[in-house]
């Protein structure tokens, strides 16, 4: 191969491999964490430059997917009720829109959605995965939608309740679909069987867990290999569960944190082996230990459960360097989750109640109640900020009972803020890259 031939292969590799991308719910690897590393180290007093925004989303909560060029991000005719729903491509450098795919052409929904929307706000609530050329979304009402990234073509469309007798949750789907080598696994719910697998490029039930009936709630499925075998790691309404990934055996289910109301929280793998569990509604956080059971299976044992030192309400917790960092619906606290007990290693009401997401050592602390953004060193030594700003816009559609939701976006260089209608992009890189 001509020398020039091979330069240009070794860069194609180099810019692959240097990609920052965020192409599903909670980064790379669904753990709420950014692969950016050298980013912009002092912030300037208001914050890091603001590159652009738009206010073309309309309703809902959804963070974007990014994938080099391009943001895909879902977003809804309405802010207050059940109504059309559009999967939408948006340009990185300028947020101008390339598509928009209708995920519902004929939306419909239980009355008692209808009439949360209305308090707490309507609209998809679950980031997009992006999977090589094709795209997959999740509604509010349960329409499964898979397109072509370049043009936004469907390729195939599902409806949760409709095909697999799954049952809408109080304030919508708000899971964001797992796609993992073939399959597309999401949790439907129901007595039919609470989580599916389906053939990614049709959409055609590979399997479905019939042994798991609990009604579905708002958390996202997470990947766990124990011993060799591979498993979707969920919580439900009700439970802990994993379930095998080649053919939906129910491996285990835990039951004891007394999950209620609403378990939203995305489960966190920690040393490979455990998993750290955490909801609100005073269910508190839990350790599971996972390890072959000799028979091709999986043990869980629960190392501790009700505990109250983290119990996350939605922000969600990240895990760094074996702490787990997060909001416990009092305070942030910094948590070892292999030590436990219910003292915090540090705990700080330094900021107000919110998500979080990771990336460059620091903890990106977005405030529900006015957008409100802060950088914190993610460090057992305490809450050490490096910075924050304020969202420079605030929502006009969203009601009143409505906040802050989707969580921050770290990719290649920018981080992603929303606030219902509105969508800003801000730039992280260090002068001059």
């Amino acid at each position: 191969m001509p020398l020039r031939a091979l330069l240009l292969l070794a860069a194609g590799f180099a810019a692959t491999a240097a990609a920052a991308d965020w192409p599903q719910w909670s980064g790379p690897h669904r753990d709420g964490k950014s692969a950016d590393t050298g980013l912009l180290k002092e912030w300037p007093k208001d914050g890091p430059r603001l590159l652009w925004k738009i206010d073309t989303l309309g309703g809902g909560y959804s963070a974007p997917a990014v994938v080099g060029d391009r943001i895909y991000v879902l977003g809804g005719d309405s802010a207050t009720a059940i109504a059309k729903e559009y999967l939408i491509c948006l340009n990185v450098a300028d947020g101008k829109e390339v598509w928009r795919t209708t995920l519902n052409d004929d939306p419909k929904g239980p009355k008692s959605l209808g009439q949360n929307f209305a308090t707490w706000g309507g609209g998809p609530r679950s980031t997009p995965a992006v999977d090589s050329e094709l795209v997959y979304a999740l509604g509010a009402t349960g329409d499964l939608v898979c397109v072509n990234r370049k043009d936004g073509k469907v390729v195939w469309k599902k409806n949760l309740v409709s095909d697999f007798g799954g049952g809408v949750p109080n304030w919508g789907y708000t899971e964001s679909p797992l796609v993992d080598g073939g399959r597309v696994v999401v949790t439907p719910g129901g007595n039919k069987g609470a989580m599916i697998a389906l053939d990614k490029n049709t959409g055609n039930p590979l399997w479905r867990c019939e042994e798991l009936t609990d009604p579905a709630n708002y958390s996202s499925v997470v990947i766990a290999e124990v011993g060799g075998v591979r498993q979707y790691v969920q919580q439900t309404a009700k439970s802990a569960v994993g379930v095998r990934a080649n053919d939906g055996k129910l491996l285990w289910k835990e039951d004891q944190l007394r999950r209620r109301t609403a378990v939203i929280p995305t489960p966190v793998v920690v040393k490979g082996d455990h998993v750290f569990f955490t909801s609100g509604y005073g269910a508190g956080c839990e350790l599971i230990k996972l390890e072959p059971d000799g028979a091709g299976g999986t043990k869980a044992t629960v190392v501790y459960t009700r505990n109250p030192t983290v119990s996350n309400h939605h922000g969600g917790v990240v895990e760094h360097d074996g702490y787990i960092y997060g909001h416990n619906n009092r305070q942030w606290v910094c948590f070892d989750p292999m030590k436990g007990g219910e003292e915090p290693v540090w705990s700080s009401n330094a900021l107000g109640k919110g998500s979080v997401s990771f990336a460059d050592g620091y903890l990106y602390c977005y405030v529900e109640r006015d957008g409100t953004l802060a950088r914190v060193k993610a460090t057992p030594d305490g809450w050490q900020e490096a910075g924050r700003f304020t969202l420079p816009v605030k929502s006009a559609i969203r009601p009143g009972s409505g906040k802050v939701w989707p969580h921050p976006v770290i990719a290649n260089g920018r981080l992603y803020l929303r606030d219902t209608e509105y969508l800003c992009c801000f730039d992280l890189r260090q002068p001059g890259a």
